[in-house]
């Protein structure tokens, strides 16, 4: 059974008994405490902690996970993988235990002509949660399995949290008996290897409090019941099509066969050869599927994961043998075998592919100049006599090169050094802190929301009226001072207040939030500087008290900055405008990949495999200001998400809608969903100026404009600077760039004028130094300051020719130093005879360059280096000198 057909079985089997059927979420998880959504529950998390209401009893999903914590093992064993699906059925205080098991077994063994998947139910063992006699019962009683094939395992393998206090729960899981040939009997306590778990029950039914591991307390039981479980796909096909690990599957043993095809290496021949071609299948299937959701790749958060696993990917292509980019023909197959399961794939393929060559051909660069900076820092090591690489180099090859340390390790040892991997993982460790030191700042964990989930609790979500309204009455029913909830603050204080209802928005979508005031009923005076949602629905007011005390329960008056929310408004508006004709420009891989709006300005990220042309940046700019003057009208509808797609409404990367969701229509120009405020008439605008565009990441583009009087103040100071330009050059402003083009041509024939007789003036000095060769030790020895100003490639010259004009018979060593643009830099050479005596530029120049605070390496007749300190260069001079007297003695 094909892994798409377990796929449709799964989701058609659950529906039909009463399961909404919820699409998989995207990877990029709408949580602040992950990175990337790593299990199936996580879009249903609000649901379960109680942030939320369920718009349904029962759902049920298949949900695209990727989890990064082993990524090292991956192909190490054939149990790890990053990229996997997870099928889930969910029950919000529905039913229970019996009701998840009874689903379970009827799915598992009901025969394949009758919609299940037609396991063998004598191969079928389960496992109960030591204490859980009621789910051992239903095993066993109702379902009907045999008491030898149930077994009781401890808290570890059977108890279930989030790892933080709250839901809790024991579990019960399915195993399948794979058979003897894959080990001792006696059941999943026993093999985990044989008996392979597939199907996760998890009962929530307690509440857990704080604690360490699975050392915690059992506050108390949830006010209702729920079910959470989860059959990995992956793991399922890997039984239905009889192989022997989820490499072998489907899904994946295609992408192995395109690498082997690649490579000419065969699977199964040599185990390291297997590791690398596993590695290549699972990373090639997890990049896709990020790239799919609108990761790219980047030095941190998603885009580093992304960035990693990729460039694992291309490495051990290399290690199997590919001598040429071999990425898109994986990206390819990859579409081609998940498609069928995400359509969405294939719609994007081209976008996938630009982004995902993009970055191979990064990494194939950094591979070459990072192997390069690998061998001189080996060098460095031999020359010191040591057999370790500095943990300081192998940190440099991985932040700046994008070295996986596992790469450096390997090259390293070729060459039969180790790698001081402490001293890495320090560095790492530094950073990583760094990181989440300033993470930490910008986001919220679970213990942080508390004092705003009662709020949520006692009151209900905030109401916003800000689509219609500048200004609110409204009753405070929320205060925290200094994130601790307050029944009170006074002048001066940083607080955040919780209205009832309001005006302001919060930032999201983006789009900023609103700022403005709330008055009070006492009189006093909050200034709003800021409006975010910690939890959904909850709308937090940031600022501080300006006038008097603010109190619990007090009515009060928001109202926002009106010039601020429709500058910022105009923006948004601007916003799609500008989607919708980039994408009628470039085409639909011109998607969003996300945006800001300000106030009088935006910026707005989109897809695009190369720059975008300056004319066609001129067309797409055009063709926004002619929709504006066109006046039309913008208005906003509430609607299903199935009626919003057939309407053809846009959508952006990552963002999270619910059943309900808001589409803003532009006249007949643009259509996209969209929680932000809005114009009413693109007229409002204005004007929209285009500044230009950049990159920031493989495969994605920025454009940043200015709107309306913001727009007309920047073309107001242009055109000054138009004016003041034909003023000083005498002639028109269309004969303006002729004319600064005449003058730079003009300016460079000068300047390379001057280098040229720069050059000759430094080589007459040849001569002169020639003849000043003292002997050192039978060596004839140059060794002396240039002109400082002469340039590393003029410098190289004079070496030569100093060399040149000494008798080839007699040994000599030139070696000259400059300062150049404030650093020092030296070049080195040495004759056949020199070479024959043991002396050789590269030695030389490294002696020279660690003197000047740097490094430098090169071949043994000629050798380069630099450093940090100008006022070294005497001492580097000396230094070349005593290395010469050495050798020669």
């Amino acid at each position: 059974m094909e892994s798409a057909e377990i796929r449709r079985r799964w989701l058609r089997f659950f529906e039909e008994r009463g399961h909404t059927v919820v699409p998989s979420a995207s990877l990029i998880a709408d949580d602040p405490t992950l990175l990337l959504i790593n299990a199936g529950m996580v879009p249903f998390k609000p649901y379960f902690l109680g942030e939320a209401t369920p718009p349904y009893k029962r759902a049920t999903s298949v949900q695209k996970c990727i989890r990064t914590p082993d990524i090292d093992e991956v192909g190490k064993t054939t149990r790890h993988g990053t990229f996997f699906q997870m099928c889930g059925n969910f029950s919000f205080g529905d039913y229970f235990k019996e009701g998840a098991a009874t689903l379970a077994w009827e799915l598992l063994t009901s025969s394949q002509d009758a919609g299940g998947y037609g396991l063998d139910p004598e191969r079928l063992w389960i496992t109960v949660y030591e204490d859980d006699d009621e789910a051992e019962r239903i095993w066993r009683d109702v379902v009907g399995v045999p008491p030898e094939r149930i077994q009781r395992l401890g808290k570890e393998e059977n108890y279930w949290d989030m790892g933080v206090p709250g839901p809790c729960g024991p579990c019960s899981e399915v195993n399948y008996d794979r058979g003897p040939e894959f080990g001792e009997a006696g059941g999943p306590a026993v093999n985990g290897e044989r008996y392979v778990e597939i199907w996760n029950l998890v009962f929530m039914q307690y509440v857990r409090g704080p604690g360490k591991g699975k050392d915690y307390p059992i506050l108390g039981d949830l006010p209702q019941q729920n079910i959470d479980t989860g059959l990995g796909l992956e793991r399922l096909a890997m039984i239905l099509q009889d192989v022997h690990n989820m490499y072998e599957i489907d899904t994946s043993r295609a992408v192995i066969d395109k690498a082997e095809e690649l490579t000419g290496v065969r699977y199964g021949a040599a185990d390291h050869s297997d590791v690398s071609l596993r590695v290549v299948s699972d990373h090639m299937r997890a990049s896709v599927m990020l790239i799919g959701d609108g990761v790219t790749p980047g030095n941190e958060g998603r885009g580093y994961v992304l960035r990693r696993i990729m460039r694992r990917a291309v490495r051990n292509m290399k290690l199997l043998g590919a001598d040429r980019p071999v990425v898109g023909e994986l990206v390819d197959v990859v579409i081609s075998t998940m498609g069928e399961q995400y359509p969405e794939l294939v719609a994007d393929r081209k976008r996938i592919e630009s982004v995902a060559l993009a970055e191979e051909a990064r990494f194939l660069k950094t591979l070459k100049a990072g192997t390069n900076v690998l061998d001189t820092a080996v060098t460095e090591a031999r020359s010191a006599g040591s057999g370790v690489l500095p943990g300081d180099k192998a940190f440099l090859l991985h932040d700046t090169w994008g070295f996986p340390i596992d790469l450096t390790l390997e090259m390293a040892g070729e060459q039969g050094l180790t790698v001081d991997e402490d001293g890495f993982r320090r560095l790492m460790k530094e950073q990583r802190d760094r990181a989440k030191a300033d993470a930490a700042a910008k986001k919220t964990g679970h213990a942080d929301l508390s004092a705003y989930r009662e709020v949520a609790d006692s009151a209900g979500a905030t109401e916003f009226t800000g689509y219609t309204h500048t200004a609110a009455e409204s009753t405070v029913v929320g205060l925290l001072v200094g994130g601790a909830a307050s029944p009170a603050a006074t002048e001066g204080d940083e607080v955040e207040v919780i209205l009832d209802r309001t005006p302001f928005y919060a930032e999201g979508g983006g789009q900023l939030a609103d700022t403005g005031r709330i008055r009070l009923g006492s009189g006093a005076v909050v200034e709003v500087r800021d409006v975010q949602q910690p939890v959904p629905g909850v709308s937090v007011h940031k600022g501080v008290v300006q006038v008097g005390e603010v109190t619990v329960g007090e009515p009060a008056q928001a109202a926002i900055d009106v010039s601020r929310r429709r500058a910022i408004a105009r923006a948004h508006s601007a916003t799609h405008l500008t989607h919708q004709a980039l994408r009628d420009a470039l085409g639909p891989t011109a998607a969003q990949a996300g945006s800001e709006n300000a106030p009088g300005r935006f910026r707005f990220d989109f897809g695009a495999p190369a720059a975008v042309p300056g004319g066609v940046l001129g067309d797409v700019e055009q063709k926004i200001n002619e929709v504006l003057a066109r006046e039309l009208d913008v208005h906003a509808e509430v609607m299903s998400m199935e009626d919003a797609k057939k309407q053809g409404a846009l959508a952006e990367f990552g963002e999270k809608y619910g059943d309900r969701v808001r589409v803003v229509t532009i006249g007949d120009f643009s259509k996209e969903l969209c929680g932000g405020t809005h114009v009413h008439n693109t007229a409002q605008l204005g004007l929209v100026k285009l500044l230009g565009e950049s990159s920031i990441g493989a495969g994605v583009r920025r454009v940043e404009a200015l709107v309306g009087v913001d727009a007309y103040n920047f073309l107001a100071r242009e055109h000054t600077v138009v004016h003041q330009l034909t003023e000083l050059l005498k002639g028109r402003p269309e004969e303006l760039p002729e004319r600064i083009s005449g003058m730079l041509a003009r300016l460079k024939d000068a300047e390379k004028e001057i280098e040229k007789f720069r050059a000759e003036k430094v080589l007459q000095a040849a001569a002169e130094l020639a003849e000043g060769a003292r002997d050192v030790g039978g060596v004839a020895l140059v060794a002396a300051r240039v002109p400082d100003g002469t340039a590393a490639e003029d410098l190289r010259k004079l070496v030569l020719d100093v060399r040149g004009r000494i008798p080839g018979d007699r040994p000599a060593v030139v070696a000259l130093f400059s300062v150049a643009g404030g650093r020092p830099v030296t070049v080195i050479a040495t004759n056949e005879a020199a070479r024959e005596r043991g002396l050789k530029a590269g030695d030389l120049v490294r002696t020279a360059a660690k003197t000047l605070g740097g490094g430098g390496g090169g071949k043994p007749d000629i050798a380069q280096g630099g450093g940090q300190d100008p006022q070294a260069v005497g001492e580097a001079v000396a230094a070349v000198e005593r290395g010469v007297a050495e050798a020669a003695a």
